[in-house]
């Protein structure tokens, strides 16, 4: 007989019954994200309009950064603005 062969699961957190954190976040206009850092530092990078603004250690962290951040910038700027 042969040996039972387990499946591969490219991602592992989806059996996990208590799931870490998520694989990223990205704002519903695209402006913000919060990536996993690669390597052996572990955390999230934030990223808005394409640069790395932040780096935090935990998913909760880099939401409320993104949260805080946001709301300032629509306050600081008009639609108007943003065109010119």
């Amino acid at each position: 007989m042969s040996k039972f062969l387990k499946p591969h699961v490219s991602n592992q957190s989806l059996l996990n019954p208590k799931s870490g954190d998520p694989d990223g976040f990205v704002s519903n206009d695209g402006m913000w994200a919060a990536v996993p850092l690669a390597g052996k530092k572990k955390g999230f990078c934030i990223i808005h309009n394409g640069s790395q603004v932040h780096s935090v250690k935990t998913y909760k962290q880099a939401l409320d950064y993104i949260k805080k951040y946001s709301k300032i910038k629509k306050k600081a700027t008009s639609s108007l603005e943003q065109f010119l």
